[in-house]
């Protein structure tokens, strides 16, 4: 005999959300006790998720009327809308969360995101309050600390450890009017080097590998999708009494899509010979050039904030097709 399939009526659809409905309500209710344990501020994001709580605790009484009375289940929709319309009203009690930070513009993980009001990362709060980090231990920092270094030659680039990972791709287009080579260029709005030209680019997220975090912060910058990219080079950054950080540099000359400004960067097309060195970080007018004529590159470089206090760079000649 032919098998059959059976599939489920309205009726029953809402039966199953219903018996489901439970854990949503649950995971609500585990979010608030996690925010009750929180050391920050977090009176306005936990009172958020009893209003969420409370509208779904709405739409479960909706559902139960609707299956207890044999009421239609296109009634379902309304009752929906319902909800979403008191939700969109008290909006600014329901859901006050971002995903990045207000101050520095970093992307905040789970824990600040539902456990700051101010909506900052942890270390812009304690910046703004002081008074609430925890102390720290006394504790000397040993006399080889890469932190302290000051000159590249005083830091052991084979054991150096750096904190973040990250990513700079530049795209190229050969401009159809003058013919010219260009590269596309953001004016960075936040976070890291805000205020300063350089390419689209970020850290690299858990279990991404560098091309695909490349991909990801290029559309999340500029709205474009970028296709086979070539890594052309690593950067080390150790910044003075700091952490350090590394960047792995990407170019390609495949795109989609239309140029956006997003509220990260504003995007803009430049002439290769005329990239605005002058307006960037320190360290491009050292690598960028030599890395445009085909070369591999590794900069090893230190800064106290902005400015480059020292650098070395190594070069390698492209490999002969």
């Amino acid at each position: 005999m032919p098998s059959t399939v059976t599939f489920m009526n309205g009726e029953q659809i809402l039966q199953k959300i219903s018996d489901e409905y439970l854990w949503l309500l649950v995971g609500i209710l585990m979010v608030n006790l996690y925010q009750r344990r929180s050391p920050f501020n977090v009176d306005k994001k936990r009172l958020s998720t009893v209003y969420i709580a409370c509208l779904a605790f709405l739409f479960e009484i909706f559902l139960i009327l609707i299956l207890a009375k044999s009421l239609p289940t296109w009634l379902i929709f309304p009752s929906l809308a319902i909800v979403i319309l008191l939700g969109y009203i008290l909006r600014e009690k329901v859901w006050p969360y971002k995903l990045y930070c207000s101050k520095c513009g970093k992307r905040m993980n789970f824990t600040e995101i539902i456990n700051i009001d101010e909506n900052t990362c942890t270390d812009c709060y304690y910046e703004n309050h002081p008074e609430k980090k925890p102390e720290e231990k006394n504790e000397e920092i040993p006399e080889d600390d890469d932190s302290k270094a000051t000159e590249v030659s005083k830091i052991d680039w084979n054991n150096w450890e750096y904190k973040e990972d990250c990513v700079i791709t530049y795209l190229f287009r050969k401009n159809e009017e003058t013919g010219k080579d260009q590269v596309l260029l953001i004016e960075k709005k936040t976070g890291l080097g805000s205020g300063l030209i350089n390419a689209p680019g970020g850290h690299i997220e858990a279990g991404e590998t560098g091309i695909e975090a490349s991909i990801r912060e290029f559309k999340e910058e500029t709205g474009l999708d970028i296709l086979n990219l070539k890594r052309k080079g690593i950067l080390h950054f150790q910044f003075l009494h700091s952490t350090g950080l590394r960047g792995q540099v990407y170019f390609c000359n495949e795109f989609s899509g239309i140029l956006v400004e997003t509220d990260e960067a504003k995007g803009f097309w430049c002439d290769v010979d005329a990239i605005p060195y002058d307006k960037m970080w320190e360290d491009d007018h050292v690598w960028l050039p030599t890395a445009l004529e085909g070369k591999e590159i590794t900069l090893y470089s230190i800064f106290e904030d902005k400015k480059m206090l020292d650098f070395k760079l190594d070069v390698k000649e492209p490999e002969l097709q």
